[in-house]
């Protein structure tokens, strides 16, 4: 029952036009920064290690940034459950898509990586839409099940397989020797059991997951990074594709994590304001 009342208030929700989405995303803006403080404590201390040398004027000024961008990402998801597949198209311009396709033609699979940047919801769309070859999902299970269940079903709705972490694997060996993508959102924040590789990441000692290396090299499957960035027209996206392994079996162990972690950390410098900052990052630290 209460996965159901989830589904049909942000159907609802989703239906209104964007003008007013975006109208309460301002709200929202007011109530997250000035009102609730929503994780600003996070944010701040995400920012002030992550840059050390701006000023306390410059981090307070990329925070700000950051919370009128957060909330549109939150009323853009929430539009997810309606938008029509020529309105996700029109809004995420593949730069070029030939980069991905040119493997796919040679009979690969994709390891696909991108962060909690500019909107990799909207990105899943956009990619279930960019070809019909499997496209899957990697991701990690929310604590809410209910809610969990219900946006994986809009996730879906162009075409994508959502596979939790644990079960890649058996994915990846069924789709051996066939054209497909499985993209993984690589910034998260492993626990202690999934991985004990550390690397300096914006400034600071980090655990970083390993798995996209891992099976690149076991599927000897190039590493393409999906970089979604936002454009000057708010709602409005662009995704560029970069390989950054042609043939894993020539890169040491955890270079390839080393390879796309630099990848995302000199994007972040780029635009900070479109990264999660709100995300506790930096929890974990070294075991001694």
């Amino acid at each position: 029952m209460r996965k159901k009342s989830i589904a049909t208030l942000l159907y609802i929700v989703s239906l209104l036009p964007y003008w007013l989405l975006y109208s309460i995303s301002d709200l929202l803006y007011i109530l997250l920064f000035y009102g609730f403080k929503y994780r600003k404590k996070v944010v701040y201390s995400n920012l002030t290690n992550s840059f050390p040398h701006k000023t306390t004027d410059e981090i307070h000024e990329l925070a700000k940034k950051f919370y009128k961008f957060f909330p549109d990402l939150l009323v853009e998801a929430v539009k997810m459950r309606t938008i029509r597949a020529e309105e996700v198209v029109k809004r995420i311009e593949l730069i070029n898509e030939e980069e991905v396709l040119r493997h796919f033609a040679q009979g690969k699979g994709v390891i696909g990586v991108t962060a909690h940047y500019g909107n990799w919801e909207l990105g899943i769309h956009r990619l279930s839409l960019m070809t019909n070859y499997p496209r899957l999902v990697i991701y990690k299970p929310l604590n809410n099940k209910d809610f969990n269940d219900v946006y994986n079903s809009l996730r879906c709705r162009f075409g994508a397989t959502m596979v939790p972490m644990k079960q890649i694997l058996r994915h990846i060996v069924r789709l051996k020797g066939t054209p497909h993508i499985s993209m993984f959102v690589a910034d998260q924040t492993p626990t202690y059991q999934d991985s004990d590789y550390f690397m300096e990441f914006l400034n600071q000692d980090t655990l970083v997951y390993t798995g996209t290396g891992r099976i690149a090299k076991m599927t000897n499957n190039p590493v393409v990074y999906c970089h979604i960035g936002r454009k000057k027209k708010r709602g409005y996206y662009f995704c560029k594709f970069t390989t950054l392994v042609e043939d894993p079996s020539v890169f040491k162990e955890h270079e390839i994590t080393e390879l796309h972690n630099r990848f995302t950390e000199e994007m972040i410098k780029i635009q900070p304001e479109y990264w999660l900052w709100s995300h506790k990052r930096w929890k974990r630290k070294r075991r001694s």
